[in-house]
């Protein structure tokens, strides 16, 4: 049995690797939620029940984790001992710093502009942008360049909120 400190991926018997089997993932989470969950301690005394809580609270967490790519980098890196640091770390390359600058002045401009059709457009640009950026960290997770990984992980982190910012935009204007 796995305990609560077990990474994610040996609580599901996975391989711990940024490519994941979807499906393998989905049964693995089925297999550990139905030997744990709460439901099956209802009748248990009051630590088993908390036990059979945390482990539940625990394979929720792990999951989640391990379906988001964003996620699952960010906890692979902090397995390997680096800290993504979004927070602090802001440092970027010139290049993906001007790209930032472009992309917020054109959602500024189609919001003051209520041009839907732009919005739309940059938002596809961004998706496509997104997919490069996740190929691109797969490879460098797996060759282990984990600083340039926590780099790639950032700009991902950028081009999501940028997309959300987008999405909120285009819901003012559809609902205008």
């Amino acid at each position: 049995m796995a305990t609560l400190s077990d990474s994610h991926f040996d609580l599901f018997n996975l391989p711990p690797a940024y490519a994941v089997d979807s499906s393998a993932l989905d049964d693995a989470y089925r297999t550990v939620q139905a030997q744990v969950h709460p439901d099956r301690f209802a009748a248990a005394g009051d630590a088993q029940r908390r036990i059979a809580m945390q482990w539940a609270t625990r394979t929720n967490e792990a999951y989640q984790t391990l379906r988001d790519p964003l996620k699952r980098a960010r906890y692979m890196l902090s397995l390997r001992g680096v800290d993504v640091g979004a927070e602090n770390n802001t440092a970027m390359e010139p290049a993906f710093l001007m790209q930032q600058m472009e992309w917020r002045e054109t959602i500024e401009d189609a919001a003051a502009a209520k041009n839907l059709g732009a919005l739309e457009a940059l938002l596809d640009e961004l998706r496509g942008e997104e997919r490069v950026r996740f190929d691109k960290l797969a490879a460098l997770l797996d060759s282990h360049s984990d600083q340039a990984a926590g780099e790639a992980v950032r700009q991902l982190m950028f081009i999501e909120r940028v997309a959300s910012e987008i999405g909120t935009q285009i819901e003012k204007l559809e609902h205008a």
